[in-house]
Protein backbone atom coordinates (compact mmCIF):
# COMPACT_ATOMS: atom_id res chain seq x y z
CA UNK A 1 0.00 0.00 0.00
CA UNK A 2 1.55 3.27 -1.10
CA UNK A 3 1.41 6.47 0.88
CA UNK A 4 0.28 8.55 -2.13
CA UNK A 5 -3.25 7.16 -1.99
CA UNK A 6 -5.36 8.00 1.05
CA UNK A 7 -7.34 5.24 2.77
CA UNK A 8 -10.76 5.29 4.45
CA UNK A 9 -12.45 2.59 6.52
CA UNK A 10 -16.25 2.71 6.45
CA UNK A 11 -18.88 0.59 8.22
CA UNK A 12 -22.31 -0.25 6.90
CA UNK A 13 -21.20 -0.02 3.28
CA UNK A 14 -23.70 -2.30 1.54
CA UNK A 15 -26.53 0.18 0.98
CA UNK A 16 -27.88 3.67 1.50
CA UNK A 17 -25.66 6.43 2.88
CA UNK A 18 -22.75 4.05 3.41
CA UNK A 19 -22.74 2.83 -0.17
CA UNK A 20 -23.00 6.37 -1.55
CA UNK A 21 -20.15 7.50 0.69
CA UNK A 22 -17.92 4.69 -0.58
CA UNK A 23 -18.66 5.82 -4.13
CA UNK A 24 -17.77 9.43 -3.28
CA UNK A 25 -14.43 8.52 -1.70
CA UNK A 26 -13.51 6.32 -4.67
CA UNK A 27 -14.49 9.13 -7.05
CA UNK A 28 -11.99 11.30 -5.19
CA UNK A 29 -9.28 8.65 -5.57
CA UNK A 30 -9.28 7.20 -2.06
CA UNK A 31 -8.70 3.50 -1.33
CA UNK A 32 -11.64 1.99 0.58
CA UNK A 33 -11.85 -0.78 3.19
CA UNK A 34 -15.37 -1.62 4.33
CA UNK A 35 -17.54 -3.87 6.43
CA UNK A 36 -21.24 -4.69 6.55
CA UNK A 37 -23.45 -7.60 7.52
CA UNK A 38 -23.89 -8.41 3.83
CA UNK A 39 -21.48 -8.99 0.99
CA UNK A 40 -21.12 -6.17 -1.53
CA UNK A 41 -22.72 -6.92 -4.94
CA UNK A 42 -20.10 -8.00 -7.47
CA UNK A 43 -20.82 -5.16 -9.88
CA UNK A 44 -20.03 -2.64 -7.12
CA UNK A 45 -16.62 -4.12 -6.39
CA UNK A 46 -15.04 -3.78 -9.80
CA UNK A 47 -13.39 -0.50 -8.89
CA UNK A 48 -9.80 -1.36 -7.89
CA UNK A 49 -9.91 1.32 -5.18
CA UNK A 50 -12.48 -0.74 -3.23
CA UNK A 51 -9.74 -3.06 -2.06
CA UNK A 52 -11.35 -5.04 0.75
CA UNK A 53 -14.78 -5.78 2.17
CA UNK A 54 -15.18 -7.89 5.31
CA UNK A 55 -18.64 -9.23 6.23
CA UNK A 56 -18.96 -8.26 9.89
CA UNK A 57 -21.56 -8.21 12.66
CA UNK A 58 -20.53 -5.17 14.67
CA UNK A 59 -22.86 -6.15 17.52
CA UNK A 60 -20.82 -9.31 18.05
CA UNK A 61 -17.59 -8.65 19.96
CA UNK A 62 -15.62 -11.41 18.26
CA UNK A 63 -16.74 -10.33 14.79
CA UNK A 64 -15.89 -6.68 15.50
CA UNK A 65 -12.47 -7.61 16.87
CA UNK A 66 -11.81 -9.75 13.81
CA UNK A 67 -12.65 -6.82 11.55
CA UNK A 68 -10.24 -4.55 13.41
CA UNK A 69 -7.47 -7.14 13.19
CA UNK A 70 -8.12 -7.84 9.54
CA UNK A 71 -8.28 -4.20 8.51
CA UNK A 72 -5.10 -3.37 10.41
CA UNK A 73 -3.38 -6.27 8.68
CA UNK A 74 -4.53 -4.87 5.33
CA UNK A 75 -3.07 -1.49 6.28
CA UNK A 76 0.22 -3.25 7.06
CA UNK A 77 1.54 -0.35 9.09
CA UNK A 78 0.53 2.29 6.54
CA UNK A 79 -1.48 5.32 7.71
CA UNK A 80 -5.27 5.48 7.83
CA UNK A 81 -6.73 8.83 6.83
CA UNK A 82 -10.40 8.44 7.75
CA UNK A 83 -12.83 6.25 9.69
CA UNK A 84 -16.53 6.68 8.94
CA UNK A 85 -18.80 5.11 11.55
CA UNK A 86 -21.92 4.79 9.43
CA UNK A 87 -23.49 1.47 10.49
CA UNK A 88 -26.63 1.89 12.55
CA UNK A 89 -29.95 0.25 13.35
CA UNK A 90 -33.47 1.29 14.31
CA UNK A 91 -35.33 -2.01 14.79
CA UNK A 92 -39.02 -2.60 15.22
CA UNK A 93 -40.76 -4.78 17.77
CA UNK A 94 -42.87 -7.80 16.83
CA UNK A 95 -45.83 -5.37 16.62
CA UNK A 96 -44.00 -3.18 14.07
CA UNK A 97 -43.37 -0.44 16.62
CA UNK A 98 -40.06 1.29 17.17
CA UNK A 99 -38.40 0.49 20.49
CA UNK A 100 -39.70 2.94 23.06
CA UNK A 101 -39.60 3.59 26.77
CA UNK A 102 -42.61 1.38 27.47
CA UNK A 103 -42.41 -1.17 24.65
CA UNK A 104 -39.82 -3.58 23.36
CA UNK A 105 -37.27 -5.59 25.29
CA UNK A 106 -34.37 -4.07 27.19
CA UNK A 107 -32.14 -6.52 25.32
CA UNK A 108 -33.34 -4.85 22.14
CA UNK A 109 -32.21 -1.51 23.52
CA UNK A 110 -28.83 -3.01 24.34
CA UNK A 111 -28.45 -4.25 20.76
CA UNK A 112 -29.23 -0.77 19.43
CA UNK A 113 -26.62 0.81 21.68
CA UNK A 114 -24.09 -1.91 20.85
CA UNK A 115 -24.18 -0.97 17.16
CA UNK A 116 -25.01 2.73 17.26
CA UNK A 117 -22.79 3.72 20.20
CA UNK A 118 -20.32 1.10 21.38
CA UNK A 119 -19.18 -0.02 17.92
CA UNK A 120 -17.94 3.50 16.98
CA UNK A 121 -16.13 3.69 20.33
CA UNK A 122 -14.46 0.31 19.86
CA UNK A 123 -13.50 1.06 16.24
CA UNK A 124 -11.98 4.40 17.22
CA UNK A 125 -9.82 2.58 19.76
CA UNK A 126 -8.94 -0.16 17.31
CA UNK A 127 -7.80 2.20 14.56
CA UNK A 128 -6.38 5.03 16.70
CA UNK A 129 -2.76 4.12 15.95
CA UNK A 130 -3.33 3.97 12.19
CA UNK A 131 -5.30 7.23 12.27
CA UNK A 132 -2.49 8.83 14.27
CA UNK A 133 -0.03 7.86 11.55
CA UNK A 134 -2.29 9.44 8.94
CA UNK A 135 -3.29 12.50 11.01
CA UNK A 136 -6.72 11.30 10.03
CA UNK A 137 -10.35 12.09 10.72
CA UNK A 138 -13.29 10.23 12.22
CA UNK A 139 -16.85 10.99 11.12
CA UNK A 140 -19.70 9.57 13.18
CA UNK A 141 -23.11 9.40 11.50
CA UNK A 142 -25.60 10.63 14.08
CA UNK A 143 -29.16 11.80 13.36
CA UNK A 144 -31.57 14.69 13.68
CA UNK A 145 -33.47 12.30 15.97
CA UNK A 146 -30.65 12.58 18.49
CA UNK A 147 -31.58 16.23 19.09
CA UNK A 148 -35.36 16.40 18.67
CA UNK A 149 -38.23 14.02 19.37
CA UNK A 150 -38.86 12.31 16.05
CA UNK A 151 -42.29 10.80 15.29
CA UNK A 152 -40.93 7.63 13.67
CA UNK A 153 -37.45 7.02 15.10
CA UNK A 154 -38.21 5.49 18.49
CA UNK A 155 -36.59 6.21 21.84
CA UNK A 156 -33.87 3.56 21.63
CA UNK A 157 -32.54 4.83 18.31
CA UNK A 158 -32.88 8.51 19.24
CA UNK A 159 -31.09 8.22 22.57
CA UNK A 160 -28.31 6.09 21.08
CA UNK A 161 -27.68 8.79 18.48
CA UNK A 162 -27.77 11.49 21.17
CA UNK A 163 -25.14 9.49 23.05
CA UNK A 164 -23.04 9.27 19.87
CA UNK A 165 -23.21 13.06 19.52
CA UNK A 166 -21.85 13.39 23.06
CA UNK A 167 -19.18 10.79 22.35
CA UNK A 168 -18.11 12.75 19.27
CA UNK A 169 -17.31 15.79 21.40
CA UNK A 170 -15.39 13.74 23.96
CA UNK A 171 -13.47 11.86 21.27
CA UNK A 172 -12.55 15.15 19.58
CA UNK A 173 -10.84 16.37 22.73
CA UNK A 174 -9.08 13.12 23.64
CA UNK A 175 -7.94 12.18 20.13
CA UNK A 176 -6.70 15.69 19.33
CA UNK A 177 -3.59 14.66 21.26
CA UNK A 178 -2.97 12.12 18.49
CA UNK A 179 -3.61 14.60 15.70
CA UNK A 180 -7.00 12.98 14.90
CA UNK A 181 -10.04 15.13 14.16
CA UNK A 182 -13.51 13.87 15.12
CA UNK A 183 -16.78 15.26 13.76
CA UNK A 184 -20.34 14.07 13.22
CA UNK A 185 -22.91 14.32 10.44
CA UNK A 186 -26.57 14.36 11.48
CA UNK A 187 -28.84 13.49 8.55
CA UNK A 188 -32.52 14.39 8.50
CA UNK A 189 -35.00 12.72 6.18
CA UNK A 190 -32.87 10.97 3.56
CA UNK A 191 -34.26 8.84 0.73
CA UNK A 192 -32.89 5.33 1.26
CA UNK A 193 -34.15 1.78 0.92
CA UNK A 194 -35.36 1.95 4.52
CA UNK A 195 -37.62 5.02 4.13
CA UNK A 196 -41.35 4.24 4.33
CA UNK A 197 -44.19 6.32 2.83
CA UNK A 198 -45.04 7.83 6.21
CA UNK A 199 -41.90 9.97 6.02
CA UNK A 200 -43.43 11.96 3.14
CA UNK A 201 -45.62 13.70 5.75
CA UNK A 202 -42.50 15.35 7.16
CA UNK A 203 -41.59 17.23 3.98
CA UNK A 204 -43.70 20.31 4.91
CA UNK A 205 -41.39 20.66 7.92
CA UNK A 206 -38.30 20.86 5.69
CA UNK A 207 -37.47 24.42 4.49
CA UNK A 208 -35.81 23.13 1.30
CA UNK A 209 -39.07 21.29 0.57
CA UNK A 210 -37.59 17.90 -0.30
CA UNK A 211 -36.05 14.84 1.26
CA UNK A 212 -32.29 14.62 1.07
CA UNK A 213 -30.33 12.22 -1.09
CA UNK A 214 -27.63 9.84 0.02
CA UNK A 215 -25.22 11.88 -2.12
CA UNK A 216 -26.09 14.98 -0.06
CA UNK A 217 -24.80 13.19 3.04
CA UNK A 218 -21.82 11.54 1.33
CA UNK A 219 -20.50 14.88 0.12
CA UNK A 220 -20.47 16.35 3.62
CA UNK A 221 -18.80 13.26 5.07
CA UNK A 222 -16.06 13.41 2.46
CA UNK A 223 -15.41 17.11 2.96
CA UNK A 224 -15.07 16.66 6.72
CA UNK A 225 -12.28 14.17 6.01
CA UNK A 226 -10.51 16.47 3.55
CA UNK A 227 -7.77 19.00 4.13
CA UNK A 228 -10.30 21.82 3.66
CA UNK A 229 -11.55 21.01 7.16
CA UNK A 230 -8.16 20.47 8.82
CA UNK A 231 -8.99 22.94 11.63
CA UNK A 232 -12.50 21.59 12.31
CA UNK A 233 -13.08 19.10 15.11
CA UNK A 234 -15.83 18.41 17.63
CA UNK A 235 -18.48 19.71 15.22
CA UNK A 236 -21.80 18.15 14.21
CA UNK A 237 -23.11 19.12 10.77
CA UNK A 238 -26.86 18.91 10.20
CA UNK A 239 -27.72 17.61 6.73
CA UNK A 240 -31.45 18.20 7.09
CA UNK A 241 -32.54 20.76 4.51
CA UNK A 242 -33.14 23.08 7.46
CA UNK A 243 -35.54 20.73 9.25
CA UNK A 244 -33.62 21.10 12.51
CA UNK A 245 -34.44 24.81 12.58
CA UNK A 246 -38.06 24.20 13.54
Amino acid sequence: MTSEIKTVILTGASQGIGHATVQRFMHEGWRVITCARQEIPAHCRRDPLWTHHIPTDLTDAASLDAFIRGANEMLAGEPLHALVNNAGVSPKTAFQERLGVLNGSIDGWKQVFELNFFAPLKLARGFASALHRGKGAIVNITSIAGHYVHPFAGSAYSTSKAALSGLTREMAVELAQLGIRVNAVAPGEIKTEMISPEYETLIPRIPLDRMGTVQDVAGVVFRLCSDDFSYVTGTEVFVTGGQHLY
